[in-house]
C-alpha cells in the first residue's frame, strides 16, 4: 500500500525563490505549485505543449469586458499574430469596445470608489475601474451606422462576415491615423480569423444595427449560418485526422456556442465524431449554481462536446481572466515558435460545402 502511495506523488513541492531574474517560464513552473495556481500552470502546458501542435485547431471564446481593458491588444492580438488563434466566439460588447482603439479613441484607468452620479453628470462612462467619455460611444455609434449603409453590408450575412468586413474598415481608419494595429477586429480580418458572435443583438454593434433595419437598412445577420460554419470548421478539423481545441475565457452563451459544435454534428446532423481533444476554461463560476459559465468539462462529455477519452486534457483555472490570459500568453509566446495560419475565414464556404455534403449523404442512407 505504502509503494501504491508513493506511485501516486507528483514532483517534491520546493519552489524556486523568487527573484529578480525570473523568467515568465520560470515563474509559472516553478512556482505555481498547488491551487488555481497549479491549475493555471497546467493550462499553460497544456496550450503550448499540446493545443499548439500543427494538427490542432484552436478555438478561443471571449465573455466580461477583456477588450476595454486593454487585453485585446496585449494579448490577442499577439496570439493572432502568432498562429495560436484559428477561430473566436466573442460577446458583441467585446468586438464594440475593441473598435474604440481601432478609430483612435481613448480609455483609461480609473476607480470602482467615484460617485456614479458624479460620473453620469460629468459625462463619464465607467466599466469597473475603467473610464471613458461619453462622446466615444457616440462616435463608435456613428462609424458602425457610417459603415453599415455602403452596398457590401445590404444582404443577410453571418456574423464571421460581418466581423470581417468591419474588420478592414477599421484597419483603414488605423492607417489613416497613422497608428499600428490595435483592433482586434483588425488584425483578425488580416489573418482570416473568423470571429462569431452567438448573441449578435445582445450590443452595441446590435442596437445600432437594429437601428438603420428602421430606415430600410438591408443587413441581416444569418444565426444558422453561424451554426452550421463553426460545426463545419471543427468537423473539418477531426475528419481530416486532426484535433480540436477550445480556449475558453469567462463562459455564458460565447462559451456553450463554441461547444455546441459537437452536438451539432452529433445529436442533430448525425454525423460521427466523438468531442472535442482539448479544453481550458478560465472563469471564476460555480459548477453547483448551475450557471453555464461552470459547466466543467466532464459535464461536457454527457452532451458529446468532449470527447471522454480527452478528459485527462482538461483544465479548469477558478481565476479571472484579466490574471490568467497574459500569463498564458506570455508563456506560449516564450516558449513556442509561431504556426502558420489557418486563414479559416477564407475557407468557409469551402468547409460548410464539406458539411453539407456529409449530411446530405447520411439523409440519403437514412431514406
Amino acid at each position: 500500500m505504502a509503494r501504491q502511495n508513493r506511485r501516486s506523488y507528483g514532483p517534491k513541492i520546493d519552489p524556486r525563490p523568487v527573484d529578480r531574474s525570473l523568467s515568465i517560464t520560470d515563474l509559472i513552473d516553478q512556482t505555481f505549485q498547488a491551487y488555481n495556481a497549479a491549475r493555471l500552470r497546467e493550462a499553460a502546458h497544456l496550450f503550448t505543449r499540446k493545443m499548439l501542435k500543427p494538427d490542432v485547431t484552436i478555438g478561443v471564446t471571449l465573455t466580461g469586458a477583456l477588450t476595454p481593458a486593454g487585453l485585446g491588444i496585449s494579448c490577442l492580438i499577439p496570439l493572432i499574430e502568432h498562429g495560436f488563434i484559428d477561430w473566436m466566439v466573442s460577446t458583441g460588447a467585446n468586438l464594440y469596445h475593441d473598435t474604440h482603439f481601432g478609430i483612435g479613441l481613448t480609455m483609461h484607468q480609473g476607480s470602482p470608489n467615484v460617485s456614479d452620479v458624479t460620473l453620469r453628470e460629468e459625462g463619464v462612462v465607467r466599466i469597473y475601474d475603467i473610464f471613458f467619455n461619453y462622446d466615444v460611444l457616440l462616435k463608435t455609434d456613428a462609424f458602425f451606422r457610417q459603415a453599415i449603409t455602403a452596398p457590401e453590408f445590404q444582404k443577410p450575412m453571418s456574423t464571421a462576415e460581418f466581423h470581417y468586413r468591419m474588420g478592414r474598415y477599421v484597419r483603414e481608419r488605423e492607417k489613416a491615423l497613422g497608428q499600428k494595429r490595435r483592433s482586434l477586429l483588425s488584425v483578425a480580418a488580416e489573418y482570416g480569423v473568423p470571429i462569431y458572435t452567438s448573441s449578435p443583438g445582445d450590443s452595441s454593434i446590435g442596437m445600432n444595427v437594429a437601428a438603420k433595419a428602421l430606415e430600410g437598412n438591408g443587413l441581416v445577420f444569418d444565426v444558422s449560418q453561424d451554426v452550421n460554419e463553426t460545426a463545419a470548421i471543427v468537423y473539418d478539423a477531426k475528419k481530416h485526422k486532426g484535433k480540436s481545441g477550445v480556449w475558453i475565457l469567462g463562459g455564458g452563451s460565447p462559451k456553450n456556442f463554441a461547444l455546441q459544435t459537437e452536438p451539432q454534428i452529433q445529436e442533430v446532423l448525425g454525423l460521427a465524431e466523438n468531442g472535442h481533444d482539448y479544453y481550458i476554461q478560465v472563469t471564476d463560476a460555480r459548477p453547483d449554481t448551475g450557471g453555464l459559465s461552470g459547466a466543467t468539462p466532464s459535464e461536457g462529455v454527457t452532451w458529446g462536446k468532449v470527447d471522454p477519452e480527452a478528459l485527462p486534457d482538461t483544465v479548469v483555472c477558478y481565476v479571472d481572466s484579466t490574471v490568467a490570459l497574459p500569463l498564458i500568453t506570455a508563456y506560449a509566446v516564450a516558449n513556442h515558435a509561431p504556426r502558420p495560419h489557418k486563414r479559416l475565414y477564407d475557407r468557409r464556404e469551402d468547409l460548410l460545402s464539406g458539411l453539407t455534403k456529409e449530411y446530405q449523404k447520411r439523409l440519403k442512407k437514412k431514406k
